[in-house]
């Protein structure tokens, strides 16, 4: 047939583009997968060991002869892993798609001030990134809007649902804010140098927050304000301790002037995010009971005075401090998918046991956005949302998803690259 009618051309195209897999069916019967060793996510191990859940709960774990199948379907993954799933924070997973096409852009508002604009109406589960996630172990990932001096909240997803509503582990964890450095950085493209110099619009910034946060805290006491303030509204969880102040900031200066700032306004929970410079203030850090969420790890110093290897260790500097930290891929949304590896690499470089690098991606992630009672371990009680794999997760020789469950539902590893693989493995691959 030489030509085609615009129906008939149509569906021809449609037939062409592969879609994601539906999401995972309700289970429906209880299940039990016996045989594998068990990282539990606080540390402990479980060789030989088996995890019984239905209805979508953990109703069993333990070694693997304890176990009662009670007609449950059984299904065997001995010489296999099984982990709670990877939790990603700081990500824009869900408001991205492709970079240079700005209809597929939904992560950055105009104007200075929105802490009313929210990631969990306008994330997106027909993303094609979102299965390229769960096919490594990521299962939960906070997405965030960016840009301003208060970007707004976000909120935790899990990475399977037909829609946010599906999706939504955890609505409006917390307000993002961007602390103005005392040091200002600019980008030369003529000769690709970097230049550093004092920020002359901080005070300007630092003004504005305090008049919002001021007015925030006095709106915040009236029960019933009319009319209604979205802005001020959105930020009443700050102070009754509901919710997390985010605030971005890298330098060990402003790490604790926005920590004070943020305890003097009223603020009852803050973590600070990006942290390059927090291994200097680890004790300001845990007596304020501040946990950090990294910048990517898997990259060079950002200080002309710090070795070479301070990016890979800074997880284990805090962790032996005792400071909360969690490793993420922040904006990089695309890389995502590798989070495990931040984790390996921080073990390997920070001393740092690789159970104890596991909670930078799980126990530690969940506990920091409030859903530690749902994910984060693989506990009695808990979302059997969990990972199957043929060895290590944080090590790419190993991390070999066979099989992944959300909420006990079986979830489709099949995803973009896996097809793309397939489709050019037959024209390049050995003969």
């Amino acid at each position: 047939m030489l030509g085609c009618t615009l129906l008939q051309c149509l569906v021809l195209i449609s037939g062409a583009i592969a879609q994601n897999p539906a999401p995972a069916k309700v289970q429906s019967k209880p299940i039990i997968l016996t045989g594998a060793t068990i990282h539990i996510g606080n540390g402990q191990v479980i060789e030989n060991g088996a995890v019984a859940f239905d209805k979508g709960i953990i109703t069993q774990i333990g070694p693997a002869w304890i176990i009662n199948d009670n007609g449950s379907e059984v299904i065997d993954v001995k010489k296999k892993h099984i982990y709670p799933g990877i939790i990603s924070l700081n990500t824009t997973v869900g408001l991205q798609e492709i970079a240079s096409v700005r209809a597929t852009l939904d992560f950055d508002e105009v104007g200075q001030i929105n802490p009313h604009v929210r990631a969990l109406v306008a994330y997106n589960t027909d993303s094609e990134v979102i299965p390229t996630l769960r096919g490594n172990g990521v299962l939960v990932s906070q997405s965030v809007p960016q840009g301003g001096a208060i970007s707004g909240s976000s909120s935790v997803f899990y990475s399977d649902g037909w829609n946010w509503e599906d999706a939504v582990l955890k609505k409006d964890d917390g307000i993002w804010l961007t602390w103005p450095p005392f040091l200002a950085s600019t980008f030369n493209y003529d000769d690709f140098t970097v230049s550093v110099k004092r920020n002359e619009k901080r005070q300007e910034v630092l003004d504005l927050f305090k008049s919002t946060f001021s007015d925030a805290k006095a709106y915040s006491e009236i029960a019933n304000p009319s009319p209604v303030n979205l802005r001020l509204a959105a930020m009443r969880p700050l102070f009754d301790g509901s919710a997390n102040l985010y605030i971005r900031a890298d330098y060990a200066k402003d790490i604790i002037e926005a920590i004070k700032f943020a305890k003097e306004a009223g603020v009852k929970k803050l973590v600070i995010v990006g942290g390059d410079e927090s291994y200097k203030v680890t004790a300001f850090l845990k007596e304020n009971n501040v946990p950090v969420v990294l910048n990517p790890t898997h990259r060079l110093p950002g200080r002309v005075d710090e070795h070479v290897y301070m990016p890979y260790e800074l997880p284990g500097l805090l962790h032996k401090a005792g400071v909360k930290v969690a490793v993420t891929y922040a904006d990089e949304w695309w890389r995502t998918r590798n989070l495990a590896f931040l984790a390996g690499t921080s073990s390997g470089f920070g001393n740092v046991a690789p159970e104890e690098a596991l909670q930078f991606i799980t126990r530690n992630a969940a506990e920091i956005v409030g859903a530690d009672k749902e994910v984060g371990t693989l506990e009695k009680g808990k979302q059997a949302s969990l990972i199957v794999s043929e060895g290590d997760i944080l090590d790419m020789r190993g991390n070999v998803i066979t099989m992944v469950f959300i909420k006990g539902g079986k979830v489709d590893l099949d995803d973009k690259q896996k097809r793309l693989y397939e489709k050019y493995k037959g024209k390049y691959g050995k003969k």
